[in-house]
């Protein structure tokens, strides 16, 4: 049986943490341990809320609380606390029942863009999605959830390695990444709203790992009428983001491009109705949806205003698994623009704390008045956590995985949430080994080789010092695991 850590004491509810420890078993041939509690917590107060043991339907003494939404509450009339408008308060600690319901569910959107992958060198849709728009959800078994994909994304690495053994004919180096979903109008009437849904999964190609290791801080400067150069992410991100193939006479669009288009046509669309937009990404693919999303809002493409009264198509991201994505300046900016975050994360995953292990938050928290000169380019979260503590001694891989990130949230007090079909999609450790393999070595060599080193060692500014460590403290983990 799950045992629980009782939560402290409440003069510190900025922070609280459970955990579950797993005895060995015999039907399963692993233990599971919980890594040891921090003491002490330099997070800058209110940035972050973190649930309790009893979030999770785990019993534990919780102090008192102000009363919270009833569980008979309905999702048709509930569902703008369940996509932030509050941030959340009084709905983690413990965790709603609603809220957990809907964080599930959309962690399953994610899941199905890893299931719907192809990743067989020999198919002829080897990175593309193994099934057309109107069947995908039905193929990965999502038929009843109500939503009809609208439309597939594809991101372009600016990263170009050959793809090899492959029976695919396409020349594009653009992957499929996610997809566009749109609630039909049955489900409208569960969920209160029109809920348009974008997705994004997570790390898996070789270019994509390559794409994440460039962790300097660059300007964002999406909005051509208002740069904001002081708003700064992670390079690599935007890149995935901002890339496309105008080189190539029938190349794709970059991510955003398509994105942006998408978005505009549906909001267009329902422009009569509620409407939400809700983004779900795991690893890489929240920080996708957490762009997105500042995107959107920067742009001001989910203000509707009519001749009686102007308003604004909620923003939230649900991020599993995801890493930091920009500075100080970009998290403000966020909260200013109203995008609402909400971060599941597990404290024993190594990439939430990554870019910015050393200079992030509390960095700055911790030097009080005094700053840097490079403290303007450290990284910082967004939005609210919710914490939650896992980990599996003979499969340590298993800290970043989305299954066991959405098997814990469905049964908290079930030693099989921690059990899976291991498919090889979402493992953290296989796709390391894969990028670290002979081959591929080879082939990055060549890569680097071609490039103009005068140019590259240039390009080095203050921001990399806040990257470097990161991707010297990534490759010390791979090895560890």
């Amino acid at each position: 049986m799950a045992s629980a850590t009782h939560i402290p004491s409440i003069t510190n509810t900025n922070h609280i943490t459970f955990s579950q420890s797993f005895p060995p078993l015999k039907s399963h041939p692993f233990g599971q341990v919980s890594l040891p509690h921090r003491k002490h917590d330099l997070s800058p107060p209110s940035h972050s809320i973190i649930a309790s043991g009893s979030a999770l339907g785990i019993t534990t003494v919780t102090p008192t609380r102000p009363s919270t939404p009833t569980t008979t509450t309905t999702l048709f009339n509930f569902w703008r606390e369940v996509q932030g408008c509050n941030n959340w308060d009084n709905l983690l600690d413990p965790l709603h029942p609603l809220l957990r319901q809907e964080i599930i569910r959309y962690g399953e959107f994610v899941t199905a863009s890893y299931k719907a992958f192809d990743l067989d060198p020999n198919s002829k849709r080897y990175l593309n999605c193994k099934y057309g728009k109107k069947s995908m959800l039905s193929e990965v078994g999502m038929a009843n959830y109500g939503y009809d994909v609208t439309k597939y994304i594809y991101a372009t690495p600016d990263i170009n390695l050959p793809i090899t053994n492959s029976s695919s004919s396409s020349s594009s180096s653009g992957r499929w990444i996610g997809y566009v979903a749109v609630s039909s109008d049955e489900a409208v009437k569960r969920l209160g709203r029109r809920d348009i849904v974008i997705t994004f999964r997570g790390t898996v190609t070789n270019q994509e790992w390559i794409s994440n290791l460039m962790s300097s801080l660059t300007p964002a400067m999406l909005d051509p009428h208002n740069p904001r150069p002081e708003v700064k992410v992670e390079s690599g991100f935007l890149s995935l983001y901002t890339s496309d193939e105008s080189s190539s006479k029938f190349g794709l669009e970059s991510c955003r491009e398509q994105l942006l288009s998408e978005v505009s046509r549906l909001i267009n669309k329902y422009k009569g109705e509620s409407l939400s937009i809700s983004l779900a990404g795991h690893s890489m693919g929240s920080a996708l949806a957490l762009l997105l999303a500042y995107d959107i809002a920067e742009l001001g493409l989910n203000k509707k205003n009519n001749h009686k009264s102007s308003s604004e198509v909620p923003l939230t991201v649900f991020s599993f698994g995801g890493p930091r994505v920009g500075n100080s300046e970009f998290k403000q900016r966020c909260e200013e623009l109203g995008v609402k975050v909400l971060r599941i994360a597990n404290v024993n995953d190594p990439i939430t704390k990554l870019p910015g292990v050393l200079f992030n938050e509390n960095f700055r928290v911790l030097l009080g008045p005094y700053e840097f000169p490079w403290s303007c380019s450290c990284y910082a979260h967004v939005g609210v956590e919710l914490m939650l503590d896992f980990f599996n001694v003979q499969n340590p891989s298993c800290v970043h995985d989305l299954d066991t990130y959405i098997g814990l949230l469905r049964r908290p007090n079930n030693v099989e949430a921690l059990t899976r079909q291991r498919d090889g999609v979402n493992s953290l450790l296989e796709k390391a080994r894969e990028l670290m393999s002979s081959h591929n070595i080879k082939m990055l060599s060549g890569v680097l080789t071609a490039c103009n080193y005068h140019d590259l060692f240039n390009s080095v500014s203050r921001d990399i010092l806040c990257s470097w460590s990161d991707e010297l403290l990534f490759g010390l983990v791979l090895l560890l695991l």
